[in-house]
């Protein structure tokens, strides 16, 4: 059953406005990243240390900041207030991410930990091992390893979809799902830059996840338009994709609607530890469902243009 029935939207005589818009997403992302030095990366690529303790009430950033600006420890002194402090969940929860150190002591992070303790005594869990929720340590070397990983992750994603687009479609379909899966993970990118989100390895997975789906949309409305310049022949190509897009638009409405609704309930209740992946696929299911009409079918009509 179509939800959506017979529509007649031209969408390609819009593609100079949905040129526009991505080339105002891309930039604003763009010039973010350049004035932050790079994309805001977690312990999982910088390498450091996470701490991330549970108090039994609401406790003050500002005074747990003051408070260890001066630690102790094995003749060392460590002032951890410029460290990247945080509440998480609720005003409870306390995480302090300090970046990696050359000579740090024997059990650093738990020391870090006790430090905590000590601002607030009186609201310890009567159970100690409830204070520490988690201790994350990553070395420089390995978090560099990572980031590197990560890319070629993403570009052998992006090198195989491009073959294998090639040889079930044509090249020109190669290059125009290429284009809206690079489109998406830019868009993303950009607004985690702009709203100061860390990238983590589960940011990462976000990113591939967006180009899968992103991707099976692409694809169904290829496969529509293959279709229709067989029983069309003749027809100018903007009219096939015209007439293609309108007939795959239910599907890919209740599709994209059903995956929004579930990454929106994971991202209001799944917790902190996928609040971040949660927030990256909601924003790729909208530009993923935008970039396959507005992006991917646009540069298809361009590459049999110059062929």
């Amino acid at each position: 059953m179509r939800i959506i029935k017979d529509t007649q939207i031209n969408f390609m005589s819009r593609t100079f406005l949905a040129s526009c818009f991505s080339a105002f997403l891309i930039f604003s992302g763009a010039i973010s990243l350049i004035s932050n030095g790079g994309p805001k990366l977690s312990i999982d690529f910088k390498g450091g240390t996470l701490v991330a303790v549970n108090f039994t009430g609401p406790v003050d950033i500002n005074k747990i900041r003051s408070s260890i600006s001066s630690v102790s420890m094995d003749g060392q002194n460590f002032d951890f207030s410029k460290e990247e402090i945080k509440h998480f969940g609720d005003e409870t929860n306390i995480a302090i991410r300090i970046a990696s150190l050359e000579d740090e002591p024997p059990r650093f992070a738990n020391r870090v930990a006790e430090s905590l303790a000590s601002v607030y005594p009186n609201l310890l869990p009567q159970n100690k091992n409830d204070f520490i929720l988690s201790i994350d340590a990553v070395s420089p070397k390995v978090g560099s390893e990572l980031s590197g990983d990560a890319i070629l992750a993403i570009l052998y994603a992006l090198g195989l979809i491009l073959i294998y687009i090639s040889i079930r479609f044509e090249f020109k379909y190669a290059v125009g799902a290429i284009a809206a899966l690079t489109h998406d993970v830019l868009v993303t990118l950009g607004i985690f830059s702009i709203l100061g989100f860390e990238i983590s390895l589960a940011v990462i997975a976000a990113f591939l996840t967006i180009v899968g789906y992103s991707l099976n949309d692409t694809i169904v409305i290829f496969d529509r338009i293959r279709e229709n310049v067989k029983n069309l022949k003749g027809a100018p190509l903007n009219s096939v994709i015209n007439q293609s897009i309108n007939e795959s638009l239910s599907r890919t409405i209740v599709t994209s609607l059903t995956t929004f609704l579930v990454v929106l309930i994971l991202f209001l209740f799944g917790g902190e530890v996928i609040h971040t992946f949660s927030f990256a696929m909601i924003i790729g299911v909208i530009i993923g469902t935008y970039s396959s009409i507005f992006v991917a079918s646009p540069i298809v009509i361009k590459m049999n243009k110059k062929s």
